[in-house]
């Protein structure tokens, strides 16, 4: 189970640091053991964040977030991050975790056990 915390409304220029846990240890379910964020903006498809490895030791993010967003793991506490930096009115979306089961990194259908999301809004 994948729960997602940490959405709100934020200024332009602001920040936010989205968390999710994984209560179940659904991150290992897939043999990947990788986790995702992905965002959705009304009337639009899933877009890919960023991903990271099980043990942290990769990383992978979208252009936009590049330079902006930071992925992280606390494997401690079973708990993956997305500080979100610089934020923009463009980033307003729900964002989701999701475990990476097969296939590319970056499309959604690649991924199963999404959390129910958190809402991100960057007003101007």
């Amino acid at each position: 189970l994948l729960v997602e915390s940490g959405g709100g409304l934020v200024q332009a220029g602001g920040s936010l640091r989205l968390s999710c846990a994984d209560s179940g240890r659904t991150f290992n379910t897939f043999s990947s053991h990788i986790l995702g964020w992905f965002r959705q903006a009304a009337g639009m498809e899933h877009e890919f964040v960023a991903a990271i490895l099980w043990s942290g030791s990769a990383q992978y993010y979208a252009d936009f977030a590049k330079g902006r967003f930071t992925i992280s793991r606390d494997n401690a506490k079973n708990m993956t991050y997305l500080q979100m930096n610089s934020l923009k009115p463009e980033d307003t979306a729900v964002y989701y975790c999701a475990a990476h089961r097969a296939g590319s990194l970056y499309e959604s259908r690649s991924y199963g056990y999404w959390g129910q999301g958190t809402q991100v809004t960057v007003s101007s």
